[in-house]
């Protein structure tokens, strides 16, 4: 605050009270969630179409787009709060022509939370005081509207608004309907507030009125028709007359004033006097009224408060009316909110996504997330079937429900989440120094410290960023950490395209395979859109890879080398070697340990290279240290494969 007063050096009374923010009462989103889950902004363009608040932005004023956008950054842990405004949701989207009236007159009020400020800082000026009055108005036929409504958050937003009736009535009182954009030019306050300002227009008026009827007197007795009576800044107030007239001016009328070059200009003693009363009343008038409405801005500021208080309720009805518009409007339907319990959606769609499609409809998707059978969903298939769309809508479900709003479903039920956390994309950070795989497991490693029995987690292709064999490693063992730590076991999403990890259902407690489903059609594939139950038998690398438009030798080549690949190492993973335990035979959905025609074992492929290794040696060209330390390495190397 010291800071503030230093460098504003005005007023700051308008900031009179601290709020405290605590991450207890939000769901905790980090800047990274954020960022991958499209929030407020896209992930590339940095722009709002694309983002959350884009779809759920149908605010009618500017307080309103604020506060939804404070409102998604964040989301709600109180049940009965979320399920405070979900009723008034309800109740807005079930009451439609009421509805439409209440948008009417919001849209006709102007934004005066900026206004408050401006109040305070004293850079408000007339016309701004007359977007106040006007939308003041409005308030009490919002209030009227709001009676019609029976749920208890707009019935309490109805008693705790305050109409500002008597600011509204001050304001009209005081001030012209179309007063000067300038504070300090006069044409500010209306007639009948102030008895001097009253008299002093008066006088300013008969003055030009005397004048109009001096220049039509001499125009008489000169018989100069030509005659005029000008002003300038300089002169003040003159009469003009040509030359070719000057003759017909009665000798000692007028007193020569100015000379130029084709008239001459003349004053006279009632002419200078009756300046001075004009000129005098004008300045007087201007100053005066600049008094009266420095008066009328302090005592306007004395009520900031109030105007600050009806300024965040309308905020808020504001927000909770966008969200009726939203749902009505995308078929959205209103969840079920518990403070624990599963994640069962119904047809969840996407938000952005099915707003963004050009053509054809969104494919909708169920989810079953709980602490039990199904607390890690295991999902694979090929890039470009729709993973990463679907984790992400899930995430933003549950966003949505916990903001107060439909969301995108036939039904849901929805277990209030205290943290979201994401692990999408590939990124890296050169000006700090971290690679792509630094980037994504700092971020791992800060979802497995933070993460609560109650958060989500969503997983993207974790170990990607290295080698095969370490990637892979990674993956099985975060996994096994987020189903096996007490202090963890949350609602998870994890896509990989390791699908050595499909072995681990039935092995691991609460781990579950789902697939994208694919059909292909010759050397072509096409994307369902389909989450199903069980694990993908392989990746369509390179048929994704054709669609991406790679020149046909390449991707021709590549099946050659997968072909030879598959022939010389068509063996599976066992996962009883990696775990220590023996898989438990799944339910209709068990796939397979590991796919039996893509993927190769660890074992195998380690031999192989050792082998390879053992014949690539050159014995003759070694000098016997040289041969030596090779054998030992050797030998090292045999040890870790057996």
């Amino acid at each position: 605050m010291k800071y503030l007063i230093d460098t504003q050096k005005v007023s700051l009374s308008h900031i009179n009270i601290i709020k405290h923010y605590s991450v207890v009462d939000y769901m905790s989103i980090d800047i990274n969630s954020r960022r991958n889950l499209e929030l407020t902004e896209t992930l590339r363009e940095k722009s709002k179409k694309g983002s959350l608040l884009w779809v759920l932005d149908k605010t009618s004023t500017a307080m309103g787009a604020r506060q939804l956008r404070r409102w998604i950054e964040e989301p709600l842990i109180d049940e009965n709060s979320i399920k405070g405004r979900l009723g008034a949701v309800e109740e807005l989207t079930a009451n439609i022509s009421i509805h439409e009236d209440l948008k009417a007159s919001l849209k006709q009020i102007y934004d005066i939370e900026r206004l408050v400020g401006k109040i305070s800082t004293q850079s408000v000026n007339a016309k701004e005081f007359i977007f106040l009055k006007n939308s003041i108005e409005k308030l009490p036929g919002v209030k009227v509207i709001l009676e019609k409504f029976n749920c208890e958050l707009l019935r309490k937003i109805h008693s705790n608004l305050d109409d500002l009736k008597d600011i509204q009535v001050l304001l009209d009182n005081a001030l012209l309907e179309a007063p000067s954009l300038s504070i300090k030019e006069g044409n500010i306050i209306r007639d009948g507030y102030n008895e001097e300002i009253d008299e002093l227009r008066k006088a300013k008026s008969h003055g030009k009125e005397w004048i109009a009827s001096l220049e039509n007197q001499e125009r008489e007795v000169t018989n100069i028709k030509s005659l005029k009576i000008g002003y300038n800044r300089i002169f003040g107030y003159y009469i003009e007359v040509t030359k070719s007239n000057i003759s017909m001016i009665p000798e000692g009328r007028y007193i020569r004033k100015q000379t130029l070059a084709n008239c001459e200009r003349y004053i006279t003693e009632d002419l200078k006097n009756m300046e001075e009363k004009i000129l005098g009343a004008d300045e007087k008038l201007v100053n005066l009224e600049y008094e009266l409405f420095v008066k009328l801005r302090d005592e306007i500021s004395l009520h900031i408060d109030r105007m600050k208080g009806s300024a965040k309720l309308l905020s808020e009805l504001d927000c909770l009316s966008s969200f009726a518009t939203v749902s009505l409007e995308n078929s959205y339907c209103k969840p079920e909110i518990s403070v624990s319990g599963p994640i069962n959606i119904k047809d969840g769609r996407h938000p952005v996504v099915e707003n963004m499609l050009s053509f054809g409809d969104f494919v909708a998707n169920d989810t079953k997330l709980n602490t039990t059978d199904e607390q890690l969903i295991l999902i694979t298939g090929p890039n470009m079937a729709g993973k990463s769309t679907y984790m992400r809508q899930v995430a933003l479900i549950v966003i949505m429900a916990q903001v107060g709003c439909f969301v995108p479903a036939k039904n849901a039920k929805i277990s209030i989440c205290d943290k979201i956390f994401t692990r999408i994309g590939a990124s890296d950070d050169l000006a700090a120094g971290k690679s792509t795989f630094m980037v994504e497991m700092s971020e791992v490693s800060n979802i497995l410290k933070n993460a609560t029995p109650n958060s989500l987690i969503i997983l993207d292709e974790v170990g990607r960023g290295t080698s095969t064999y370490d990637g892979l490693s990674i993956a099985w063992s975060v996994v096994e950490y987020i189903c096996t730590n007490k202090k963890i076991r949350c609602k998870t999403l994890f896509a990989t395209h390791y699908h050595e990890l499909t072995s681990l259902e039935g092995v691991i407690d609460g781990l579950k395979n789902y697939s994208v489903a694919v059909k292909q059609i010759k050397d072509d594939i096409v994307f369902l859109r389909k989450i199903v139950k069980g694990g993908a038998d392989q990746s369509y690398g390179i048929e994704v890879a054709k669609l991406a438009g790679l020149p046909l030798k390449v991707t021709k080549r590549a099946k050659e080398i997968l072909e030879h690949l598959e022939n010389e190492n068509n063996n599976e993973i066992a996962a009883e070697k990696i775990t220590g335990e023996k898989t438990k035979k799944s339910d209709k959905s068990k796939t397979k340990i590991v796919s039996d025609s893509v993927q190769i074992g660890f074992n195998d492929i380690g031999k192989e290279n050792f082998i390879k290794e053992i014949c690539e040696i050159d014995v003759m060209s070694m000098t016997p240290l040289e041969s030596m330390n090779k054998i030992f390495q050797l030998i090292t190397n045999a040890k870790k494969l057996q």
